[in-house]
């Protein structure tokens, strides 16, 4: 059977879900004509039946790469600082990364004294940061760096692998 590699199938799954969308946008247009009363319906070149039957095709093969994907991500493994994760794993770990860096990248643009407002003409607030922001924008882009290291070592790893899945019909 041919085969396709794991990144390639995360192409064909974005490729597969906008054909399904345009499939589903045919099928408004061929399940309705509007005549004029007592008119000859017009013929079709291709029937309400046809645009399903292609849908339910592509569905099929859209559930069976998601198995594939599914699959390949908890048997594979890719190694970051010394540990061995899952491809599930380190695609979360990522994810998390990044919300991690976004944090702190925020914290580190912060002000280490503000003056939000104040009440009446004696009484100023101060509003202070309990820690350092160019420590945390230091480590924003540090743990940025983590997270497009592992991406890279995802996306490395997902061109490795390969799937028993036939792409002829889409690419």
């Amino acid at each position: 059977m041919p085969k396709i590699s794991l990144a390639e199938a995360v192409k064909l799954k974005s490729v597969l879900s906008k054909r399904i969308h345009e499939l589903e946008d045919e099928m408004d247009r061929v399940a309705f004509v509007e005549i004029e009363k007592g008119s000859k319906v017009p013929k079709q070149v291709r029937t309400l039946a046809d645009v399903e039957q292609d849908i339910e095709e592509i569905r099929k093969d859209f559930r069976l790469l998601d198995r594939l994907m599914y699959q390949a991500n908890i048997d594979n493994e890719v190694v970051f600082n010394d540990e061995s994760l899952t491809i599930v794993e380190a695609i979360e770990l990522a994810t998390q990364l990044r919300a991690k860096a976004r944090k702190y990248k925020e914290y580190g643009a912060a002000a280490k004294e503000d003056y939000p407002y104040s009440y009446g003409e004696t009484v100023s607030i101060i509003k202070v940061a309990m820690f350092e922001p160019e420590a945390y924008r230091l480590k924003g882009l540090e743990i940025e760096r983590q997270a497009n290291r592992l991406s890279n070592l995802i996306n490395a790893k997902n061109y490795s692998i390969e799937l028993d899945f036939d792409s002829e019909k889409y690419f």
